[in-house]
């Protein structure tokens, strides 16, 4: 039944009904009668029988799928995916009339591939509004409806118990890689049609991730189901290949490795300075049981950490390591680049030891020098301070405080003359006319 608002050109006929009403009272009137059926209308709608929305349902499934009958396409069927995480699952449902008065009497069966029809009884319910049965295997299932008022309907479903099939394992192994060896597939799935009884087939598919536990390098881990990695990991790990199959449930399969890997590894301290550059090599590298240093000056060790190396040619310096592990698992790790630096000498032309703690020393700017000899003189020729080094003393040598030969006599202000013959490790001499000059002391 439908309704419909009065339209304007009415009024006049309300009027000769009751002619007592003024226009504004009959409009108020008219919307009275409106919200009124709309009201009525909508509390009959929510009286509504639930058995007109009946169905089949599955509480607690993972996953809804619909039948595609050769015989007749048009029936979609659902079919109810349960995931066998727990390797024990079994599957339920839930019938609703979809029509009638209740209460109904609800009867269910089974399909039977030797009857090719739903034949085997599973159990009946009578005088209830809906009925629901659990603990199923899979297969499947049909409930007939009737009620006592000559009503009659049938639901379908199927069940199916999902857990797609994963196996993971070590394939391969050497020292330089590692192969893993995976295998994935769904299950096969299978409804019949009702008409004929013939099988058909529920399409699934799976996707699958590999991954390991501490993280460590797989290529293509969903790419590969075999993928060999060239980064094997140095500790133990526990391999997983994790699968996924289109009716949403997942498996997965693991398997621990025991890592047999090595690897070179060192630090280096300092990696440059001058001559003689004395360098630390600390090991730091993986199941490694026989070393070889080479420290790239014709120099070998095969300690696991070499005493302190001394580098006295300036130069660049490439160091080696190689190890070994138990199972004669080798790898080498090369360092570039050492770098010593070359001989220089540069000479101050004035200083000012006035205790103020700025430019106080006479000090030589010297890299990589072998030796150094230093004579200073006044310009009279009397000598004031005389110093010869090498090697440690050379290093600690802090240069002329502008005392007189050491001693607690200071240095007069004015010109002093120096001579300085030095030698550098690279065998480079300094002992030219531009190292002899003058000095100018301030105070």
């Amino acid at each position: 039944m439908a309704f419909q608002e009065a339209p304007t050109d009415n009024f006049p006929i309300f009027i000769n009904i009751a002619t007592i009403i003024t226009k504004a009272s009959a409009n108020r009137y008219f919307t009275k009668i409106k919200l009124t059926v709309r009201f009525r209308f909508l509390i009959s709608a929510l009286l509504l029988p639930v058995s007109v929305i009946g169905q089949l349902t599955a509480p607690g499934a993972n996953a809804v799928r619909y039948t595609s009958y050769p015989s007749s396409p048009g029936i979609k069927d659902p079919v109810f995916v349960f995931c066998n995480s727990s390797g024990n699952a079994k599957g339920n449902l839930n019938a609703v009339s979809p029509g009638g008065t209740g209460p109904f009497n609800f009867s269910w069966y089974k399909w039977s591939d030797a009857t090719r029809g739903f034949t085997d009884f599973v159990s009946s319910e009578s005088g209830v509004m809906n009925s629901a049965i659990n603990n199923l295997d899979e297969g499947g299932y049909r409930v007939s409806i009737t009620n006592g008022s000559g009503f009659s309907a049938s639901l379908t479903g199927w069940i199916f118990i999902d857990l797609p099939n994963v196996s993971a394992s070590l394939q391969n192994r050497t020292c330089d890689y590692v192969a893993l060896k995976g295998s994935v597939s769904p299950d096969s799935y299978f409804y019949n049609d009702p008409v004929n009884g013939q099988p058909v087939s529920l399409p699934d598919g799976v996707r699958f991730r590999w991954s390991s536990d501490p993280s460590s390098s797989i290529p293509y881990p969903d790419i590969e189901l075999n993928p060999i990695t060239f980064d094997p990991p140095l500790e133990n790990v526990t391999y997983i290949l994790q699968v996924t199959d289109s009716l949403t449930c997942t498996n997965s399969s693991s398997f621990y490795y025991e890592s047999i890997h090595v690897k070179a590894d060192f630090s280096v301290d300092p990696s440059e300075g001058e001559a003689p550059l004395e360098v630390t090599f600390t090991d730091k590298s993986v199941r490694a049981v026989k070393y070889k240093w080479e420290f790239g000056d014709d120099s070998v060790s095969l300690i696991k950490d070499p005493p302190v190396h001394t580098y006295y040619i300036p130069g660049e310096y490439s160091v080696k390591l190689t190890v070994e592990s138990d199972l004669h698992c080798v790898d080498s790790l090369r360092f570039n680049k050492i770098k010593v630096d070359q001989s220089d000498l540069h000479v101050p032309n004035v200083f000012t030891p006035n205790g103020d703690g700025i430019n106080d020393i006479f000090v030589i700017d010297k890299t990589s020098l072998k030796y150094i000899s230093i004579k200073i003189f006044t310009r009279s020729g009397v000598k004031v301070y005389d110093f010869y080094g090498e090697g440690k003393m050379l290093k600690d040598w802090e240069g002329w405080d502008g005392r007189v030969n050491n001693s607690n006599a200071k240095a007069s202000p004015g010109v002093y003359f120096y001579v300085i013959k030095a030698q550098g490790w690279d065998d480079v001499k300094y002992d030219s006319r531009e190292y002899r000059g003058f000095v100018y002391l301030y105070r």
